[in-house]
């Protein structure tokens, strides 16, 4: 029988390595995390095949002592913890001592440091974890740290290692995440002499629009919110940069990139509204809490970690995210501040209060008071009558596209003068608009296919998918009529009924009354046929038997209870498609120009329930490209 023996030092190191030193990034990632925690604020990354061959960083931190040099290599030894206590505190980005010494031991490795206060550097070179003597160098204040053929003392683990392409892929991951973490900080990579990055000493939204581009910047929703310990900062885009995989998804805590379930399960809550299927959010978020509250010691790689009161967690990223995307209307700039999210919000509907779409929205304005001045009771929306003459061809085929123009539409065209209309105070309040009176999506022209509105804006063309926009304006307003416990019904007056299986019937009878909660009212006249009496007053312009077959799909599937809690958005975005004003419907000018206010005041108005854009923009410049203008 084999007795018990203690590993080899040498040994140890080696296995550690295996969990701590993947690949070189993972022998970059220790490394830069020192030179970050020694107070660096210039760092030099040299790469050559892709960190196989040589892997340096150079740093202008604090140093190490000539006597704690060779220390520096030696398993579990470290500056940054002395205690139990401080381990449960770790402020810093490493803490467990094996990182140098995990490396030191795959590899041919040159430590050289030299402290502020000291005359010279001195240098400790380590082979095959073997240390050699210390002895005296020349660098500069600061550390560097030479990493040469790794794992060239374990063919095994050599042979596990990609391409040149591939390692150097990880590496410059490795780099960017800490480099975005850490925007005071001056980084440069070079790989096989070339400079990739270079990076100064800058701000957040300057390094942030540097490492992850201008287009997700200028589709960037700023954050900056705060609660007890927990401040959360950095910025989301909108789903309408949305990528198909999570390459694009930072998040930090305390400074360290982190994948944690909690969190990433809280963002992607967050945009379960707006966000299409299979699509990813980008963002680049910093979470700064009290290092007690979180910790990072469950994971070799420390690229995972536990929160103490993750549920607290969760729900503070996803109110803070969720804030920020409802704080977003369609026509309005994509950066927003969280403190003014309140303000810019439209005021949610009062319970029966319905919806100014379809509903004459716009009156003629009365005569202007006396006292005129900035209230928003004086100000008019004005809009050129722009009739359209169309040249009658033997063919009628203008006949048949527009011959369905409206009498109210055939009025306004003749009409000389200028149409206004007028929105009620608090609605134009809360609506931007620029120093021309011109609101964001500007003024309907005509609708295309009857499918799309074409709007003229400040600076171009407007287009607007009529159905998705529309869709998510009645969704909205569902959610805010729930939460405020019912949803107003509108009575039919001919109620309508349809055949019905006994299933149906039974839902029906079973949870007829709870269901009025959801604005829909339903009567079983038979064992096979079911009575609609009342549907959302938002939906009256739907199919009331499609939507309450959809409504009593659910109910029977997963039981009310669960439809008005878990399924509760899943449910009434199914309504609110329903209840949307469908394709080839032909809208007024009054009616198109009230969808347009009404996006402009719905939050998350620039998607759809299912993700999609509502609308997009065509400046004059791009219109200008098109027909070769200025060219």
């Amino acid at each position: 029988m084999k007795r018990i023996q203690r590993l080899p030092d040498h040994l140890v190191n080696q296995i550690a390595a295996g969990e701590v030193v993947e690949r070189p990034a993972s022998a970059l990632k220790e490394i830069l995390e020192n030179s970050l925690d020694a107070g660096a604020t210039k760092v030099t990354v040299d790469l050559a095949q892709g960190g196989i061959k040589l892997l340096r960083v150079t740093d202008n931190g604090g140093g190490i002592a000539a006597d704690d040099l060779a220390l520096a290599l030696d398993r579990h030894a470290t500056s940054k913890i002395a205690s139990l206590d401080d381990l449960e505190n770790v402020a810093t980005l490493g803490f467990r001592g094996e990182g140098l010494a995990s490396i030191a031991s795959v590899s041919r490795l040159t430590l050289v440091s030299r402290p502020p206060d000291a005359e010279h550097a001195h240098q400790v070179i380590a082979i095959d974890g073997a240390l050699h003597p210390v002895e005296p160098a020349a660098h500069a204040h600061g550390t560097s740290v030479e990493v040469v053929d790794i794992y060239f003392n374990t063919p095994a683990r050599r042979k596990f290692l990609k391409s040149e392409n591939t390692e150097y892929a990880h590496c410059e991951a490795v780099f960017e995440r800490i480099a975005l973490a850490h925007p005071h900080v001056e980084f440069m990579l070079r790989h096989n002499g070339k400079v990739i990055w270079r990076l100064p000493a800058q701000s957040l939204a300057e390094r942030v629009a540097a490492m992850l581009g201008k287009d997700f910047v200028a589709a960037a929703i700023e954050i900056d919110t705060a609660a007890g310990p927990l401040t959360l900062s950095g910025f989301v885009a909108s789903p309408t940069y949305s990528k198909a995989s999570r390459d694009a998804q930072y998040f930090y805590v305390n400074g360290r990139f982190v994948r944690d379930k909690t969190a990433l399960h809280a963002l992607r809550q967050a945009y379960r509204d707006v966000l299409h299927h299979e699509r990813h959010p980008a963002y680049a978020l910093f979470l700064t809490m009290e290092p007690s509250g979180v910790d990072v010691n469950v994971h070799p790689t420390k690229i995972e970690v536990r929160f103490r009161e993750s549920q607290a967690i969760h729900q503070f990223l996803f109110h803070s995210v969720h804030k920020a995307l409802a704080g977003t209307t369609a026509g309005a700039a994509p950066t927003v501040q969280i403190a003014d999210a309140d303000a810019a919000a439209s005021p949610a509907l009062s319970q029966g209060e319905s919806a100014p779409l379809f509903d004459k929205p716009f009156s003629r304005p009365a005569a202007p008071s006396a006292g005129g001045g900035g209230s928003p009771a004086g100000f008019r929306y004005q809009q050129q009558a722009m009739p359209l003459h169309v040249a009658r061809e033997a063919t009628g085929i203008y006949d048949k596209l527009f011959g369905g123009l409206r009498e109210e539409e055939r009025a306004q065209a003749a009409a000389p003068a200028p149409v206004e209309y007028s929105l009620p105070p608090q609605r134009v309040a809360a609506l931007p608009q620029s120093a021309d009176g011109v609101p964001p999506l500007g003024f309907a022209l005509a609708q295309l296919h009857g499918v799309y509105i074409l709007s003229q804006c400040e600076d171009g063309l407007i287009l607007v998918d009529m159905h998705a926009a529309h869709e998510r304006i009645v969704y909205e307003q569902l959610k805010t009529a729930l939460e405020a416990d019912t949803i107003p019904m509108q009575p039919l007056l001919l109620p309508v009924s349809f055949a019905a299986d006994r299933m149906e019937v039974a839902t029906a009878h079973e949870h007829g009354e709870e269901m009025k909660r959801l604005g829909i009212e339903l009567a079983p006249l038979s064992p096979t046929q079911i009575a609609v009496r009342g549907v959302p007053v938002w939906l009256k312009d739907g199919n009331p038997v499609d939507l309450a077959r959809a409504v009593l799909k659910d109910v029977r599937e997963f039981g009310l209870s669960q439809v008005l809690t878990e399924r509760r958005n899943e449910l009434l975005a199914t309504m609110a498609c329903h209840g949307a004003v469908r394709a080839n419907r032909q809208l007024t000018l009054p009616e198109m120009n009230a969808l347009l206010r009404d996006m402009e005041a719905t939050e998350r108005s620039g998607q759809c329930n299912h993700g999609r854009p509502t609308w997009t923009r065509l400046s004059m410049r791009e219109l200008d490209k098109l027909f070769m203008r200025g060219q």
